[in-house]
């Protein structure tokens, strides 16, 4: 008869990259699974369904243009202010709505987590999918709008992957510090949503960073949604939108140290949630 000892199995995360990479690769499926019931659940029983989406951003670009383009009147850089808000609201609206879902993922999946094993941070990008569904519905809207008053895009479209891969990193390396802080920490679920809030109004949505005056614009590009928006809208409006470079190569070095330092983070505190969550 096998001891109480022998008879403990112990399963551990991978401490390698070669072991996490194989670990990624193998839980794929559910990676895949989670993924599509996220997709499931936003808009389950919803009567409008996947309209939510295109509703959402087109509520806030009304408003905006209201504001800013009625009343405040603000230069639209020669195109429709609604495209001009439009442009914006991409890279935004997919940055918000997947730090919220991406920071609370791991304590909505505290069960899964507690039971099995299998990579934690397949959960926080998991979570970011049905936010990129949404990202795709909306360009496909915009696209139409553009048509619609004569200013599609140029060649510069094909920078947009660019730019999105830019705007996901963000997103992704928010969302694992603030997944991983909100296990410990319970506070963070109240700080997301006035990160949100605010930062809605600190970035260049409902205005051009044009106006931004020159001796600031590269201590206003320390927000990096600031370079990441000035990209799209310069892929998106057929040149008629600058980009600040030195404020985008800062943007793009913020990106990279959030993403980074996140998955470090992350890595190093998951083999605890399970204990703590």
């Amino acid at each position: 008869m096998s001891s109480p000892k022998e008879s403990l199995l112990v399963i551990e995360a991978g401490s390698g990259r070669r072991q996490f990479l194989k670990d990624l690769w193998e839980y794929r499926e559910l990676f895949l699974f989670l993924s599509w019931r996220d997709i499931l659940v936003r808009y389950k029983q919803a009567v409008l369904g996947v309209l939510w989406s295109v509703l959402r951003p087109l509520l806030t670009i009304v408003i905006f243009t209201l504001v800013f383009g009625r009343l405040a009147k603000l230069p639209s850089q020669g195109v429709p202010y609604a495209i001009l808000v439009f442009a914006a609201m991409l890279p935004w609206q997919l940055f918000a709505s997947s730090l919220s879902e991406s920071s609370n993922s791991l304590l909505g999946n505290a069960n899964l987590i507690s039971k099995i094993y299998f990579p934690r941070l397949i959960i926080p990008v998991s979570s970011i999918m049905a936010s990129l569904l949404d990202f795709l519905i909306s360009l496909a809207l915009l696209l139409g709008l553009t048509a619609w008053y004569h200013c599609l895009p140029d060649g510069r479209i094909l920078f947009v992957p660019i730019f999105l891969l830019l705007a996901l990193l963000l997103a992704l390396g928010c969302g694992f510090w603030f997944s991983a802080l909100n296990v410990k920490y319970r506070d963070f679920r109240y700080i997301v949503p006035f990160i949100v809030q605010f930062g809605l109004y600190i970035s260049p949505v409902g205005f051009s960073s044009g106006i931004i005056p020159g001796r600031w614009r590269l201590l206003y590009s320390l927000n990096p949604l600031a370079g990441i928006i000035d990209g799209f809208r310069w892929s998106l409006l057929r040149g008629r939108a600058e980009v600040y470079w030195p404020g985008f190569w800062l943007s793009l070095l913020l990106v990279l140290l959030i993403f980074v330092s996140g998955l470090i983070y992350f890595r190093r505190t998951e083999r605890y949630f399970a204990d703590i969550i």
